[in-house]
């Protein structure tokens, strides 16, 4: 059975996930932790409950998603896992901070690069990949179907969606993924979205002002 602790960090309140099962295996999804405090806060949490980080990953590389990709890369010794598309959102961090004003940012590399389908796997658990784009052009959706959750990202939030005014966002392309592949999992799957709190597919599918199930 999957664990799952979140960490909301940095100026942007992103949602950093920390997910492990009984093996005590662990992965980082999205280490979004910016400064010294946040780093702590999340290495604190690994060590005091024996947790082994294995990977880290990431469903899409806007700079809010991505501020810990270094810390966690050398803290842990382990590989940092990117969608295959969102290359060249990874390698423009520095530059959107410029334009943000947020100083500090540290620059990471992809160790591997996740295709578009295919699997996740961490002690006796596997996740699903789902690809997503819309918000981000490469974005992928990380889902359990044992454990009935998904790691959404910036696709779905509760009572609303991904915003889609960035580089390489398309409005119509996220509506569209929402409605054939987020809705298409099960009613009871909890949606852990990068921000605010999570919401499951039935819930989004009867009240979400913007795709409606």
């Amino acid at each position: 059975m999957i664990q799952i602790q979140t960490f909301t960090f940095n100026p942007f309140q992103e949602n950093t996930y920390l997910i492990w099962d009984d093996t005590k295996e662990a992965v980082i999804v999205d280490p979004g932790c910016y400064d010294a405090s946040e780093q702590s806060q999340l290495k604190a949490f690994i060590e005091n409950n024996d947790l082994k980080v294995v990977k880290i990953v990431n469903t899409h590389c806007h700079l809010d998603h991505v501020f810990g990709n270094k810390y966690c890369q050398d803290t842990f010794g382990v590989a940092l896992y990117i969608p295959k598309g969102e290359v060249s959102t990874l390698a423009s961090g520095k530059e959107s901070c410029m334009r943000y004003g947020i100083p500090g940012f540290v620059e990471s590399t992809a160790d591997q690069l996740l295709e578009n389908e295919g699997q996740i796997t961490f002690g006796d658990s596997v996740l699903e990949i789902l690809y997503v784009p819309g918000h981000s052009p490469g974005h992928l959706v990380f889902y359990s179907k044992e454990d009935d959750l998904a790691l959404g990202g910036d696709v779905l939030f509760k009572g609303s969606i991904g915003r889609t005014d960035l580089p390489g966002g398309d409005h119509q392309t996220l509506l569209d993924n929402i409605a054939n592949v987020m809705y298409k999992l099960p009613d009871q799957t909890r949606v852990y979205p990068g921000h605010g709190p999570f919401t499951t597919i039935g819930d989004e599918k009867r009240s979400n002002p913007f795709v409606r199930g």
